[in-house]
Formats: structure tokens, C-alpha cells, sequence
């Protein structure tokens, strides 16, 4: 952890942006010009950005390299700001955002959004802060649940949810629902029949390829007929 400055300069901030793949409501460039919008408006040079692309509010700070990065550049740069574009960009995890907020204010610095909410020492600005956080939080889950929902709904409804199309099925006409394989579902049948047979997964994937059974990619693999059982299961 950082050691205790208190000298840093308040003039001087290292921006930080969050760009999630659940939550793209605010992408790293109208995040960007927030940060620069404030730093001119407040008279506070803005010395350096770190981006964490595709990275959940919730990651820990171990999977939140940019974030250390930017913490670590608050020192080496004398700067005493770490300025985001609003307070979820830090975190939609509470504890996250609680250790953040200790290891900047352990370094002599402080966090400030460029929106403005909950920007202040006072017990009323913190007040603010701690309720930014529980929303921020709440906020995920809604989202992760609706996610949820929603390919649930697709699965139901028989249409691809994202990923690779699976053994056994071929995108239709629209590029959307998935339809039965004929020639791949003739594959699985074999492939339960052998398992049947009590014949090992290794031994399945080696006679796959003695046959000359065709397989997606090169050849048969332990892992793709463990995964092609599972799914049939």
C-alpha cells in the first residue's frame, strides 16, 4: 500500500476510466471528455488517464490493473486528485470502492467526480458517497438479473444467446435461431452409444479420429467430447 503524503498537490489529477461489457451506458470517450471538461473548468492539469477496458465494477482491485496503475501514478506524479467521470466508474462493489477510497486518502489524495456528486469533506459529501455506492451496487445486480431474463427468454425461444453455435446445431436462414444438425446429431448418437458401451472418454476421442469422424476443428479431443456428453446429459 501506498505510504501516507501529505503533500500532494491538489492541482494536479490522474484520471481513471471503467468501461464494463454489461454496462456501456458511458463509453471511455464521453468519459474522457468529462474528466478533461472538469480538469479545465477547475484549474487542475490532468496529468495522466488509465483505462480498464471490459472489466466488471465488481472485479477485485487484483483484476483492475489500470486502477493500481492509476493509484500508483498519483504518487510518482505528486498528484492529489484521482478524478473519474462519476463515482460508479470506480466501483459497483462496496467493499471495492471502500478499499479504493482508502488507498488514495492513504496516499494523501482524494477522489473526485467530474459530475460533481459527492465531491467534499464534509460528513454530508461522504454521507453521499456511501449512498452512491449502495446504488452503484444495486444498480449491477438489477442489471445481471435482466441479463439473466433476457437469455433465458432467447434460450426458450430456441435462439442463439452468444458463444459458439453448439455441437450438433447450424444457425437458420436468419442467422438467429438455432435448427438440428443432421450430420453432427447422427455424431452424438454415436458418441452416447460408446460412452454406453462403457468406453472411456480418451478411448471415444482416439476412435473418433481412427474412423475419421469429423470433428469442428482439427481433430477429437478429450475436452470436446467431455464437453459434447455434458451437454447432451
Amino acid at each position: 500500500m501506498p505510504r501516507k503524503r501529505k503533500n500532494t498537490n491538489p492541482n494536479r489529477c490522474v484520471g481513471y476510466l471503467r468501461v464494463s461489457t454489461e454496462d456501456q451506458n458511458l463509453g471511455p470517450d464521453a468519459q474522457r471528455a468529462a474528466l478533461e471538461r472538469w480538469a479545465s473548468a477547475n484549474g487542475c492539469e490532468l496529468v495522466a488517464v488509465f483505462v480498464d477496458q471490459g472489466v466488471s465494477g465488481a472485479a477485485p482491485l487484483d483484476k483492475r490493473p489500470a486502477l493500481m496503475d492509476a493509484i500508483d501514478a498519483m504518487r510518482d506524479m505528486d498528484a492529489g486528485v484521482l478524478l473519474v467521470a462519476k463515482r460508479d466508474r470506480l466501483a459497483r462493489d462496496l467493499v471495492v470502492a471502500g478499499m479504493v477510497e482508502r488507498l488514495v486518502e492513504r496516499g494523501g489524495g482524494r477522489i473526485v467526480s467530474a459530475d460533481g456528486a459527492g465531491n467534499g469533506d464534509g460528513p454530508e459529501a461522504a454521507l453521499m458517497r456511501g449512498i452512491m455506492d449502495v446504488f452503484a451496487q444495486y444498480e449491477r445486480a438489477v442489471i445481471r438479473t435482466r441479463t439473466r431474463a433476457a437469455l433465458k427468454v432467447k434460450r426458450e425461444r430456441g435462439e442463439k444467446t452468444g458463444g459458439r453455435v453448439p455441437f450438433g446445431f447450424s444457425l437458420d436462414a436468419d442467422g438467429v435461431h438455432l435448427v438440428e444438425n443432421d450430420a453432427e446429431q447422427a455424431i452424438i448418437a454415436i458418441v452416447l452409444d460408446l460412452r454406453r458401451d462403457g468406453m472411456s472418454i480418451r478411448a471415444i476421442a482416439e476412435r473418433l479420429n481412427t474412423d475419421g469422424v469429423p470433428a469442428r476443428g482439427t481433430r477429437w479431443h478429450r475436452t470436446t467430447v467431455d464437453r459434447l456428453l455434458k451437454r447432451a446429459a
